[in-house]
């Protein structure tokens, strides 16, 4: 019994060690690893006595209140307004600085007390230039400092009247108001202070730099109408009440990176004269940036906006980023001005995106690779018309997606322009990714000595070679993980590749094919998307074959009798063609992005057989029946604009259509008319009478002429109706929804 006791006894006493050394081993909370801060009291004592031993830091004079519980509560009223008043008496007087970094400040923070109040107002100096004019303790720099408020203030006209109170005081706008500001001349360091009261800087003017890096609000700040001449960091401060920057100016770089909003962020009417640093930054409640003026580099990349953002009517003269921020709720850009190019990167956009009315400049557009948004739960909202084409996408790869989801977008909004506009921009990089196949070397099939050429080393093509071997490269990224490719010569020759499948010469022939089709209906009809342009193309055609038409069936022979037109008749078919062919290539130049492509491929397509034809019928002559009446022969049983489907051009043999169908008449003045109406009858299968060949003692050259017309009019007619059906909204428009 004595044993067994004893052998409980050890166990017991085993575990309880363990257990112990698993505590003293195990890693603590973080919350209990860290060093809780000892915070020492401040008293009117220690104030004077830090006030009259500043410490130097970064080069200026600061007074040191780092540490400290400061005490502003109502109930300690006596050490509350003595501290305002020592301080502003010191930090008035001198350019000092103030540290209240780790500190606690209970109760309200009034920090525009701590400032030396001056008068802002224009004055008229020599030559009638205005001035503003300030407390003569300021320096020459400060007051310089001071002046650039006023050019700030001349530069926002251009936008809007200021409405700040130093703004028309300074522009002598509102002379019945002379507008005080408080100056703070040194430094301001809040680095990790906790304000467990309402914080105020309103209308206070900071000569040197601010930084509350990690900071904690738990209550309302205020910084209405601050101005920051230097620069200004919130980078990872806590704001769990409103923050107010409403008519703040930034002079200098702005910094709120990882800063968290836990309520409404007001900066309505601000000014960012330098580069503003949002990243990573999170607004849980509404954020306000309407009228914000943005002159450099807004950066918006990682940012969460759990409600509303609102951006109304502001204005970015520099790039917004905005990658792979996460807008949960309504995004407003109305009336907005975009300066330079949006970089929508990886965003999400869960609800609506208001692009209404907003400007882009020249150089603007949507960067949105990457882009994350359903049609079906999300919209996008800008004026038909223009939104879609300011969307940018570098490469069809991955982002096949993105242009399927926005084009429905547009389209359940009826906005078609836009919604083509986007199907035209996706066609035109899948024509860019097949002249890429088709060209480029594929790395897969390529021999040592081409690659080498292409411009790998001896030893980078040989272990390309053996690679491949193993495992074909189905990605540029996989060229990376060879021992001996870097990456620079990833960057030269990674365009120059294709990664993909070698390709047998019937799918090489497909693809070509593939590539000479869509090249086509980009440059006739903008993929279907572009009805004036198809208009030109037609115009420019059916003017091209009347005068064809007209020359071969007037200019016949000049020995021994003469036939040919008259003067009348030559003038009025030349100018007629003139006229028709000008109106076209407007229509061209005016609706295709690429007018000379366009007009070159349309010459090839009409000139060549045509011409040679002509040629060939001019240089073997004509000797056949029935030189004196007209090739061309009209419906005389009917005069009236029809749609003729399924006409062809040259009449029936039965001699009951020779009855029907008589020759035209070449003494009447408007004759020159037929051939316009026979060429569009070929082309558009309209004409204002049935016009077509006749069935003997006719050229096969003519004939051949006017079927190649026809065919091209079967392919014409329907490049017109497949454009007609994506161009009108309602029209096949179950086609493109789900």
């Amino acid at each position: 019994m004595a044993e067994k006791t004893l052998c409980v006894l050890l166990r017991l006493t085993f575990a309880c060690l363990c257990v112990l050394l698993i505590l003293l081993f195990l890693p603590l909370p973080a919350k209990a690893a860290q060093t809780q801060i000892e915070r020492t009291p401040l008293t009117l004592e220690l104030l004077q006595e830090r006030l009259h031993t500043p410490i130097l830091r970064e080069g200026n004079l600061t007074v040191d209140l780092r540490e400290m519980v400061i005490d502003l509560r109502p109930e300690n009223a006596t050490f509350r307004d003595a501290f305002y008043q020592l301080l502003r008496k010191e930090l008035g007087a001198k350019p000092l600085g103030l540290d209240l970094s780790q500190s606690l400040i209970q109760g309200d923070f009034i920090g525009s007390d701590l400032g030396l109040r001056t008068p802002l107002y224009a004055q008229a100096m020599s030559g009638d230039k205005p001035r503003g004019v300030y407390a003569p303790i300021f320096t020459a720099t400060e007051q310089e400092e001071l002046e650039s408020l006023r050019l700030v203030c001349l530069q926002s006209l251009a936008i809007a009247l200021p409405n700040s109170r130093d703004c028309r005081s300074l522009l002598g706008t509102d002379l019945t108001t002379s507008s005080e500001v408080s100056v703070f001349r040194g430094s301001l360091t809040l680095v990790q202070t906790r304000f467990a009261g309402e914080v105020q800087f309103p209308n206070t003017f900071f000569l040197q730099s601010v930084n509350a890096q990690g900071a904690t609000f738990l209550q309302p700040t205020n910084w209405t109408e601050t101005r920051f001449s230097r620069s200004f960091s919130f980078k990872g401060a806590i704001l769990r009440q409103l923050s107010n920057f409403h008519g703040s100016i930034f002079f200098k770089k702005a910094n709120f990176q990882q800063t968290q909003f836990q309520e409404t962020a007001n900066f309505h009417g601000s000014i960012f004269l330098d580069t503003a640093n949002f990243s990573q930054a999170i607004f849980k409640q509404l954020a306000k940036f309407g009228h914000v003026q943005w002159q450099g580099n807004a950066d918006f990349s990682n940012v969460r906006f759990a409600n509303q953002a609102q951006f109304t009517r502001a204005n970015f003269n520099q790039f917004l980023f905005l990658t792979e921020a996460i807008f949960e709720q309504a995004v407003i850009f109305r009336e907005v001005q975009f300066n330079q190019p949006v970089n929508l990167r990886g965003a999400s956009i869960l609800n609506q995106a208001d692009f209404s009315d907003a400007g882009f400049a020249k150089a603007a557009f949507l960067n949105v690779p990457g882009l994350t948004f359903n049609s079906n739960q999300a919209k996008i909202l800008g004026n038909s018309g223009e939104i879609g084409k300011m969307f940018s996408i570098p490469t069809l790869q991955g982002n096949q997606n993105i242009l399927r989801n926005l084009g429905q977008n547009f389209r359940q909004q009826q906005q078609v322009a836009d919604a083509n506009k986007l199907e035209y921009t996706k066609q035109q990089l899948r024509i860019k990714e097949l002249s890429h196949l088709l060209v480029a070397t594929n790395i897969n099939s390529a021999t040592l000595t081409k690659l080498i050429n292409l411009g790998f080393s001896a030893i980078q093509a040989q272990e390309i070679v053996h690679r491949r071997i193993v495992q074909p490269f189905r990605k540029s990224s996989e060229l990376l993980t060879l021992l001996n490719i870097d990456v620079e010569t990833y960057t030269q020759l990674g365009d120059r590749l294709v990664f993909a499948e070698t390709l047998s010469l019937g799918g090489w022939l497909l693809q070509a094919w593939n590539w000479l089709a869509l090249s086509l209906l980009l440059l006739l009809s903008g993929y279907g998307t572009n009805f004036w342009l198809v208009f030109g193309v037609g115009g420019l055609a059916i003017a091209y074959f009347g005068l064809l038409f007209w020359l071969v069936d007037r200019c016949r022979r000049l020995h021994p009798a003469p036939i040919i037109p008259t003067h009348y008749e030559s003038v009025a078919i030349l100018v007629s063609f003139g006229f028709i062919t000008f109106f076209s290539l407007l229509a061209i130049f005016r609706s295709s992005e690429q007018p000379w492509l366009t007009l070159g491929c349309i010459l090839i397509i009409i000139v060549p057989l045509p011409i040679t034809l002509i040629i060939r019928l001019y240089q073997q002559g004509r000797y056949h029946d029935l030189m004196d009446v007209s090739y061309f022969t009209e419906d005389g049983t009917f005069r009236q604009l029809r749609l003729l489907i399924g006409r062809l051009p040259v009449i029936p043999r039965n001699q009951m259509f020779r009855e029907r169908y008589m020759y035209l008449l070449w003494n009447r003045r408007w004759n020159w008319l037929n051939y316009y109406d026979f060429s569009l009858n070929n082309l558009l299968r309209l004409g204002f009478n049935d016009i077509r060949l006749r069935d003997e003692h006719l050229p096969g050259i003519i004939a051949t002429l006017a079927w190649y017309q026809w065919s091209l009019g079967v392919l014409y007619i329907t490049l017109v109706l497949w454009t007609l059906s994506r161009t009108i909204p309602g029209l096949n428009l179950l086609i493109y929804l789900k």
